[in-house]
């Protein structure tokens, strides 16, 4: 009797049909596709950012796209804003990520990818808590994220590449 294959790379992800992730190695299927109020708030979220940036020729903001980090590791970040990407996916660190947070992706996007993202050195990370109403922010500051703060009916607004990336959470909850 053969061994398992217990260690994937991203040629082997890009034959698996249905949703997943793969985490140094190893696959995680996503949860069931994201419900009404997940897509409504990510909507007015990408809608609100490639709005800021509409004057920025280099950046553009992405929903649901593949984030190669490397040949064992391919996350799909909800939303995210990238600067001078010349792939179809992303192949670099986004200036900015965020995760829209639901009870079966939390502890994916409060643990796991929050340390890739440091790790890959993402500069701004966003979790989103549709239920609660709120935004957690954090900054890279050094290797790791410090907490700006939470935002509930907010504007968060930060330079990236010249241009000012804004999301008003008065008008996203």
């Amino acid at each position: 009797m053969g061994a398992a294959i217990d260690y994937y790379t991203y040629e082997d992800y890009k034959k698996w049909d249905g949703d997943w992730e793969l985490v140094d190695g190893r696959p995680v299927a996503m949860a069931p596709s994201p419900m009404i109020k997940h897509q409504k708030i990510g909507a007015k979220i990408v809608t609100q950012l490639s709005l800021s940036i509409s004057n920025c020729p280099k950046c553009e903001v992405v929903y649901e796209t593949d984030y190669v980090v490397d040949e064992c590791t391919v996350l799909r970040p909800d939303i995210a804003l990238l600067c001078d990407e010349e792939s179809d996916y992303i192949t670099k660190p986004p200036k900015l990520i965020v995760e829209i947070v639901s009870p079966s992706s939390a502890k994916m996007d409060e643990k796991i990818k929050y340390l890739i993202y440091a790790e890959e050195k993402v500069p701004y990370f966003v979790l989103v808590y549709p239920d609660f109403k709120k935004a957690r922010i954090f900054k890279l500051v050094g290797k790791s994220y410090e907490k700006m703060g939470d935002f509930t009916n907010k504007r968060f607004e930060v330079e990236i590449e010249g241009c000012k990336a804004s999301i008003d959470f008065s008008e996203i909850f």
